[in-house]
């Protein structure tokens, strides 16, 4: 997204009922967390999950040793990067940065002031992974992956074709699998994933990308533990499309409270037309304060139900 002349990024939250829009000067872990928390202050706790995810995040044994002294502590936004200075003395921007994530996600998994985001399907930027306590990846992203490799020499391109029939045959077992949940069959589908992406075809590129696929095992079928999870998120992808038709329109909003608006109203307009209420009516309904239109947010609650 364009806000006066300077890149930004939209940020989609959405599922079945709604779609809502954030536009933010940055894309990473900490920017997700700001859209998740709801407007409420981000705080940073280090208690034992802040730094088991330090160490996912390859943050080293001397540092951490180092942030031990602020074990199962909290800290506001102000006095948290204070301390990291404090430690910090010669810059170390990245680790600062990956510390800084960790105390962040371990705060808002804490939380119960506003609803935390448990389940997450996403593409796999890197900025989603860790967020929620269970990341899926969408199935189509990674096909895709596949589509980019273009062979030129035909055994490379039957190859490619072939693997890829095998691809979608399971993904399409995959489909009929949230259809109807069974152990046994999820117990299946998981060694079969083994054995389909431990092909080797002897085409370089392809292989190193079935290997790829093979390391996201565990976010590609999280579907196998929780069926209600999509395998793809063309959702986002549908709602982002409207984002960019706007951007081809008007190009770019200039003020702070234009974007805002730009978002309110994107948002409003996207989640009246999955609920099948009339953004036009609704609209006017609240600016006339008649509102006799029962809110989105009751409508929602409703159809969840």
């Amino acid at each position: 997204a364009r806000v006066n002349g300077v890149n930004y990024y939209t940020q989609i939250l959405c599922n079945l009922y709604y779609a809502a829009y954030f536009t933010v000067p940055n894309k990473n872990r900490e920017t997700i967390l700001d859209v998740l928390l709801c407007g409420k202050e981000k705080t940073y706790c280090f208690n034992e999950e802040a730094f088991d995810l330090m160490k996912t995040f390859n943050v080293s044994q001397r540092w951490i040793e180092k942030l031990s002294s602020l074990k199962n502590k909290i800290f506001s936004d102000e006095e948290m990067r204070r301390k990291l200075d404090c430690i910090f003395l010669h810059g170390r921007k990245t680790t600062k940065k990956k510390v800084l994530e960790a105390g962040a996600i371990a705060a808002y998994h804490q939380m119960t002031n506003i609803p935390v985001v448990t389940t997450l399907l996403s593409d796999d930027a890197r900025q989603f992974r860790q967020i929620a306590y269970h990341h899926a990846l969408c199935w189509i992203h990674d096909g895709r992956n596949y589509k980019k490799l273009r062979p030129v020499v035909p055994y490379h391109r039957e190859k490619l074709e072939a693997f890829l029939d095998r691809y979608w045959d399971f993904y399409g077992e995959l489909c009929k699998f949230r259809i109807k949940p069974d152990s046994e069959v999820a117990e299946q589908l998981s060694i079969k994933f083994d054995q389909l992406f431990s092909t080797k075809t002897g085409y370089e590129q392809l292989d190193e990308r079935i290997a790829k696929t093979k390391e996201n095992k565990e976010q590609l079928l999280k579907v196998l533990i929780l069926p209600e999870i999509p395998l793809h998120n063309n959702a986002a992808e549908l709602a982002a499309r409207a984002k960019v038709r706007k951007r081809d329109v008007s190009l770019q909003t200039i003020t702070e409270e234009g974007t805002k608006a730009n978002d309110t109203f994107m948002t409003i307009i996207q989640t009246a037309k999955k609920l099948g209420v009339s953004a036009y009516q609704y609209i006017c309904d609240r600016v006339s304060s008649i509102c006799e239109m029962p809110s989105l947010a009751q409508i929602i609650r409703e159809k969840a139900q």
